[in-house]
Formats: structure tokens, sequence, C-alpha cells
């Protein structure tokens, strides 16, 4: 868009290693959303947290909205993701779930 900047970002070496996550544990409070990455791997016996973003309601939305977009772009080019195993129990088992704090 004309009105947009662009953002510029640094990106260290050892952070664009990445890490990898097949958990999310998803809570919220009033005012912020906590996202925790983590891995589950067979033969460790509880899964372990890689990364915790924390982030307010507004940047949740516009990471859901973000994220949404993007799954449909990648939809449209390489076709449709399928969930193994639909449906599922959206947590503890089977990947990314959701939780609530109250």
């Amino acid at each position: 868009m004309a009105n947009e900047k662009e953002l510029k970002i640094e990106l260290k070496p050892e952070t664009a290693r990445g890490s990898y996550s097949n958990l999310a544990i998803i809570t919220h409070s009033h005012s912020e959303f906590i996202i925790d990455f983590a891995t589950m791997l067979p033969g460790l016996p509880k899964p372990e947290v890689g990364n915790r973003i924390i982030m307010t309601p507004e940047h949740a939305k516009r990471l859901y909205l973000a994220l949404q977009d993007n799954i449909n772009k990648y939809e449209n080019q390489h076709g449709q993701i399928t969930l193994a195993g639909e449906p599922k129990p959206a947590f503890p088992m089977g990947g990314f779930g959701t939780g609530a704090k109250s």
C-alpha cells in the first residue's frame, strides 16, 4: 500500500536459526495473551517449552489475522492443508491447543 512504510528489522544469526515447535499452549488474561511454544518428542517425559511470547490482545488479533492471511496464500499456492485425524481434541493431544487464565 502506498501509505505503508517498510519496516526494517534486525535478525541476529542465533535467532535466524529458529527453533522447532509442534505444540503451542495459549493462555490469556484481561491484558495479555501468552503463547508457549514447546516440543513434544518420543522418549521425553513431558514437552519442553522453548519460547514464550507475551503480547497484548490487539497484537494477538493482528497475529491471528496475519496467520490467517498467510495460510490462505499458502493454500492457494500449494493446496489445502489437512489436519491428520480430524476431528481431534484441541488440547492436550494433537499439537496446538488453547487454554485460558482467569
